[in-house]
């Protein structure tokens, strides 16, 4: 499974990148998606209020994940680990990739936190 990020949902909705936007559309196919709840969250409280009812509706066709007890653990062990090398991450990104972590989920992102979290071996991207 394929754990999309906010980022790329944008530009996805926007229509920024057609080239981004015909492989979601094929991985969306392919029921290959999933979508971490905070990224959920993030689009639908960033979304005009004619959109919300539009987009509410086709995300909640999507499997969502959800975080656990255990994904908290996992994002405080990250911590201590990215601290001593000089790496911080936002709360929110660190809850994505843990939720998606746990889920053998790799993540398709524009933001290069995540690629830093990958450096450290904490996820993998798409």
């Amino acid at each position: 499974m394929i754990c999309v990020d906010t980022s790329v949902w944008v530009d996805f909705f926007r229509g920024t990148h057609s080239s981004l936007v015909s492989e979601l559309n094929e991985l969306l196919e392919d029921d290959s998606v999933c979508l971490a709840v905070p990224v959920w969250i993030e689009i639908l409280s960033g979304a005009s209020k004619k959109d919300k009812e539009r987009l509410g509706k086709a995300l909640s066709a999507l499997p969502r994940l959800y975080p656990q007890r255990s994904t908290w653990k996992l994002v405080e062990q990250w911590i201590k680990k990215a601290s001593p090398k000089g790496e911080t991450f936002g709360m929110g990104d660190l809850l994505i990739a843990a939720i998606a972590s746990e889920n053998n989920a790799k993540i398709w992102s524009l933001d290069a936190d995540f690629s830093r979290m990958a450096q450290l071996k904490f996820i993998q991207l798409y």
